[in-house]
């Protein structure tokens, strides 16, 4: 039972790492949005995480089965013609197998290659989230010292940069040294990560590189995300800020000590250099540029998101 669990984690981290890749080059075109890259990012997650999807013979998929990489469908369910609705299926890209639920393997060998893989991912994967787990644990306890200041902000003296901590119930917690300084960008910042529930997308993101801890790639998706949460939340804070405004909004962001931290968004956070450069290059989109980026969206994420025929 657990190999067949692992084998098909080991099939949703390849299709996770397709679409993650295009993803990664997707991100080299500066001209598109940090937002709508952030968006993108939920593709690989639901690749890596939802094993099955529907057929369209638009999607990528099929275009992987017709050049190199030769995609099976293991299974494939029609729904009533009355629904008038697609066919979903779980696409093998391992083929180790020669039938599905109950999977029967092509060799004893590559049973047994599963069986003791599948051990082997289970203890690590454990392991590493009870090594998450401490960490948010300690975060929590750390932080109880936090003096509250009004509405969801705190002060507090055992952290040295702005950020949201919690899930269920963000807060904006700021180091001492800043509660009588001009905070007005720090706030603006953080409020956008609680009003997108960033900190659930962390730790979402975080438990999904945990499932697929022996995939090198998704500890680089891993990265680029928290990166582009970032870059992402400085767009949406200067979309409407003159120039001055976004030299001292950079400014906020040089003044803050850079903190990492596993469950928390910090206001100093990810790669400095690439969010002042971002942020003072960055140009309000005109209408028909959004337009035009929701329509690129949308074939984005039918044709990685839809399985071969």
């Amino acid at each position: 039972m657990l190999g067949e669990i692992f084998y098909w984690v080991f099939n949703m981290s390849i299709m996770g790492s397709c679409t993650g890749i295009i993803i990664l080059l997707l991100r080299c075109i500066k001209r598109i949005p940090r937002r709508m890259i952030y968006a993108l990012w939920i593709i690989p997650f639901i690749r890596l995480l939802v094993p099955v999807g529907l057929n369209s013979k638009y999607s990528f998929m099929t275009l992987l089965n017709n050049l190199s990489l030769k995609t099976t469908v293991a299974y494939k369910q029609s729904f009533p013609a009355v629904f008038h609705s697609p066919s979903i299926s779980m696409m093998n890209s391992v083929g180790a197998a020669e039938s599905y639920f109950p999977i029967t393997y092509k060799t004893n060998v590559l049973e047994g290659v599963f069986n003791i893989s599948a051990i082997i991912w289970l203890g690590v994967a454990l392991f590493l989230f009870v090594v998450l787990l401490s960490l948010y644990m300690k975060t929590i306890i750390s932080n109880k010292s936090a003096a509250h200041l009004r509405d969801n902000i705190y002060t507090c003296e055992s952290i040295s940069s702005p950020a949201v901590y919690g899930i269920i119930k963000p807060k904006i917690i700021i180091p001492v040294s800043f509660k009588d300084a001009e905070f007005t960008h720090i706030l603006i910042h953080e409020s956008i990560h609680v009003k997108r529930r960033d900190n659930l997308w962390r730790v979402v993101a975080v438990l999904v590189a945990v499932i697929h801890w022996f995939n090198p790639l998704i500890w680089l998706f891993l990265k680029c995300f928290l990166q582009d949460m970032e870059l992402s939340c400085d767009e949406a804070v200067i979309k409407n800020f003159s120039i001055e405004e976004k030299k001292s909004y950079a400014l906020s962001l040089l003044n803050a000590t850079e903190r990492r931290a596993g469950f928390s968004s910090p206001f100093g956070g990810a790669n400095l250099s690439s969010r002042i450069r971002s942020i003072l290059s960055y140009k309000k989109l005109s209408l028909f540029s959004l337009l035009c980026f929701v329509l690129l969206s949308f074939i984005i994420f039918y044709t990685l998101l839809t399985n071969a025929v």
